[in-house]
């Protein structure tokens, strides 16, 4: 099997990646939403799909990328300077903790380790990527609070327990749930992944939704099909 996954408007080259192109990712990349954002920053690149993704949708967005796995940014660096939105897009070679961004963000995305208080991997890379604990997570969305824009946003990928945990440890930071999706394998499962945007103000009304991946094994439901057709050759 290649390297190389294409998509309709870019290529990602996953060589040297631990985490590889996933489920997760390309959904955070395609669900996540912003009122013409000018700023985006993508914690924890990976391959740099969801960078990628996020500067198809937002053809005016300049997007960073952090990456603290040397070899995961070297991928990430070498997959911009191939795209077609390579001039919208760079990649840093550390973690958010050490950036210093001159400007603030209108959207901090993160499809992040969750693997919480569980045996490490043995995988060095693999443990890098997908070890880690709480402490990680309250120091994610302190940077989020410090550096977004007023009307910024912070979108997470999570299971469900975890984002429920999450959502607590927010509010004393100063980051409130504005929308919520709920992710599906099939319509009567219950849900694996919570997709969250926080924001620094208390919202009136908190979106709620779902999303179903399949309709039956192995057949995707048509609003699976519909939000990754602008990026999959097969849809």
């Amino acid at each position: 099997m290649g390297t190389v996954f294409k998509f309709k408007q870019f290529e990602v080259d996953q060589r040297d990646c631990a985490m590889k192109i996933n489920t997760d990712g390309v959904l955070l990349g395609a669900i996540v939403d912003a009122d013409n954002p000018i700023n985006i920053l993508d914690i924890g690149s990976g391959t740099g799909v969801i960078s990628l993704m996020l500067a198809q949708r937002y053809s005016t967005a300049y997007v960073d990328a952090v990456e603290i796995d040397d070899l995961a940014y070297l991928r990430t660096k070498n997959n911009f300077e191939q795209s077609l939105f390579a001039d919208r897009l760079r990649a840093y070679p550390n973690s958010f903790e050490e950036m210093r961004p001159s400007n603030r963000y209108d959207m901090i995305v993160s499809n992040p380790p969750f693997y919480t208080n569980s045996l490490h991997n043995p995988d060095a890379q693999k443990k890098l990527a997908r070890h880690t604990d709480l402490d990680f997570f309250v120091k994610l969305m302190q940077f989020g609070f410090s550096h977004l824009k007023p009307q910024g946003s912070l979108h997470l990928i999570l299971p469900v327990d975890l984002a429920t945990e999450l959502l607590e440890l927010a509010k004393p930071i100063g980051l409130y749930l504005s929308k919520q999706i709920l992710v599906r394998s099939f319509a009567h499962s219950d849900p694996f992944r919570s997709i969250i945007e926080l924001r620094k103000k208390v919202v009136a009304h908190i979106v709620d939704s779902s999303l179903v991946i399949y309709e039956r094994q192995g057949e995707y439901t048509s609003a699976y099909k519909k939000l990754l057709s602008p990026f999959f050759l097969a849809y």
